[in-house]
Order: structure tokens, then sequence, then C-alpha cells
């Protein structure tokens, strides 16, 4: 009886989780192009749709008859579905794409991807690449964006420090006009706050104290973010993947950007075969296309802007030799990013943050 009534439980948690994924993810589909469609290539991402448009058509360039299907997710939704899919072996997308690395890294670790080697595997740097089965396929420093209308040029910060010590000096101009995450509600929040914490945990734990007295505006990610920041209801934005920063900066003059001086977080987003793949094949083919030296061009001019090979985008401030100064510091994806992904220490952390931020602690 145990067991009928087990797998009861079984069918009905499967069958709740792939409703909620049918209403959470927002669904494009792109028809083959070029001849008539012999396959669908499924994408399930937690990433920015308008940036994954052009490399998907350019891909489907070179892929004639393969259309596509990409389903759009906040990173905690789409971790819980990929692992909902792992457990019980119910089909799920050919690829996964994430900006939170640390969520794919632990799904790896779970074995719930199965790896791939390829000549374009092979170019991506070291740090970028987990058991060949977690591979980064952009380059992103993680920036501050601010208004120019209402944030003059002596206030504007270059470096965390000098954020810290803006808040200090201007409390009352900047009362309820910083804006962040929710690291509770947003994973890549959570992921960059915690490296924030590991760079500098003194700066870290001042900037916090800072951002507190001055009743911070938090959304749940970059978008809305960038909004309130576009709407004047904030004036500046921290922790802001330069890839959004740089797509609404090019929407909007009056918005700045800033990569900071003294250390500058660089995320790569992450692609995934999940081992539940219905099509492991056209992932493997579209990863490809991701790490190749034609899609990384392509998304240089028009979806994730910056390169560890190019200058800075024009327009951003910060320090043209990002790498070779040792101020930009990557993401490494791997084993460290289990720990930020230990429920213990995962709770805790959020725990302390929205007690110093001054938002009731979740139960």
């Amino acid at each position: 009886m145990s067991r009928i009534l087990s797998a009861i439980v079984v069918f009905l948690f499967t069958a709740l989780a792939a409703g909620a994924q049918a209403a959470e993810g927002d669904r494009e589909i792109f028809p083959a192009l070029g001849a008539p469609q012999s396959a669908r290539l499924v994408i399930h991402a937690a990433t920015d749709l308008e940036a994954m448009r052009p490399l998907v058509r350019d891909f489907q360039e070179t892929a004639p008859g393969i259309a596509v299907e990409l389903r759009d997710f906040v990173t905690n939704d789409l971790f819980a579905d990929v692992a909902n899919a792992c457990a019980t072996g119910r089909d799920s997308a050919d690829i996964i794409l994430s900006s939170s690395v640390d969520q794919l890294v632990r799904l790896a670790n779970d074995g719930c991807a199965v790896p791939h080697r390829s000549a374009e595997t092979a170019r991506v740097p070291e740090w970028a690449n987990w058991r060949d089965e977690v591979y980064g396929f952009t380059f992103e420093p993680v920036v501050f964006v601010y208004d120019k209308r209402t944030v003059p040029p002596q206030d504007r910060p270059m470096s965390h420090e000098a954020l810290v010590d803006l808040l200090r000096r201007k409390p009352a101009d900047y009362r309820g006009r910083i804006g962040t995450y929710d690291i509770s509600a947003s994973g890549i929040g959570y992921l960059l706050a915690f490296y924030d914490s590991r760079q500098a945990s003194t700066t870290y734990g001042r900037l916090i104290e800072s951002v507190s007295r001055v009743e911070p505006v938090i959304r749940c990610c970059n978008g809305e973010v960038l909004d309130a920041l576009a709407s004047g209801r904030i004036r500046i934005a921290y922790n802001v993947l330069g890839s959004y920063a740089y797509a609404a900066m090019r929407a909007n003059p009056n918005l700045g950007i800033i990569v900071p001086r003294d250390y500058a977080l660089i995320l790569s987003r992450g692609a995934m075969i999940p081992s539940t793949a219905r099509n492991s094949d056209l992932g493997r083919r579209f990863l490809d296309y991701l790490l190749s030296p034609r899609s990384r061009a392509l998304a240089l001019r028009s979806s994730f802007f910056f390169s560890e090979d190019a200058s800075l985008p024009k327009g951003v401030e910060g320090p043209e030799d990002l790498m070779e100064s040792g101020i930009g510091r990557p993401i490494r994806i791997g084993p460290a990013l289990l720990a930020a992904q230990d429920q213990l220490q995962r709770r805790n952390f959020i725990h302390d943050w929205r007690r110093l931020i001054d938002i009731e602690p979740a139960p």
C-alpha cells in the first residue's frame, strides 16, 4: 500500500511541476529556416530573451530545417524544473542556459548533466568549464548603473569603496534612491552577493551597512532594477550584469555605466546538456554554436556586448585592462560554487542579508 501511495505522490508532484513549468515560462517559437522543419531544438533559459533572439536566428541560418522553442524562466524556477525532471526521468529541454551557474554546477554534481567535448569546447577558458558538463558562454562584468540627470559627476562611484563613502556623506540625497536585487528571490542576485562577500569581506560589510541606512529599493531581477532607474525611482543601481546594463544604456542615453576599479566580478552564463534531454544531439549542436567565434562576434555586437578579448564598449567607464590588471575577477565555474549552494549556508547568508537591509526575515 505504501508503494502505491508513494507512486501517487510522485505522479502528482511531477504533474504539478510540469504545470508550473508551462505557467512560469514565456515561450517563443522560431520557425525553421531554409528547409521544411526536420527537428525542433528546445531551450530552457534563465537569461535575456532579447539578447538570445539574434543568436537563435543566426544559429538557424547554420542549421536549415531546425525550429527552435525557447522558454524563459527565472533562475530558481529553472533550477527546480531541471532538478524535478532529473529526479523523475521526465523529458526536459535539449539544453539549459542560466546566469546562475552555481545552480548548474549543483545540477551537474547531482548527475543531471551529460558531458560534451568538441573543437569548440576545447577553446573555452579553464575557469569557464567544469568537467565538460557546464560551460560559460558569455563574459559579463558586474557593474554600477547611474542616472546622469540626478547623479552629478563628483558623486559617481568608481569603486565599491567610493559607493560606501558616497552613501555615508550624502545619505539624505540617496535615501530610497539606491537599487539592487532581492537575493532571496533571485538566484543570480544571491550568487553575486555571496561572491562580493568573499572578494572583500570588510568592504562588503560596510557597503551593506551603508545601503541599509538609505532605505534601498529592492527588486527581483536586473530588468526591474533597471526599470526603476530609467523611471527616475532610483539614481544608482549596483550589482547589475553588464549586458543588461549596456542594452538599457543603448535604449536610454540618460543612463551611465561604471565597471568598478577596485574589483569587478565577471560572470559567464552557463550552458548544460541535461541528462533527460529529449534530443541531446541538437543541444550539443547549439552549445557548439554558442561557443563558436561566429556566435561570440555576434554577441559582442548585438547581445552581451562585453568580451575578454575586446575593450570595454563605447561609453562604459572603467579600466581598459580589466583582466590583465587583476581587477576583473571571474566567478570560476567549478566545485567552489557548491559552497554557494549549501542549503544551511545559503539560508544563513540570506537571513543575515535581510536583517542587515532591514527586511523582515523569511520564516
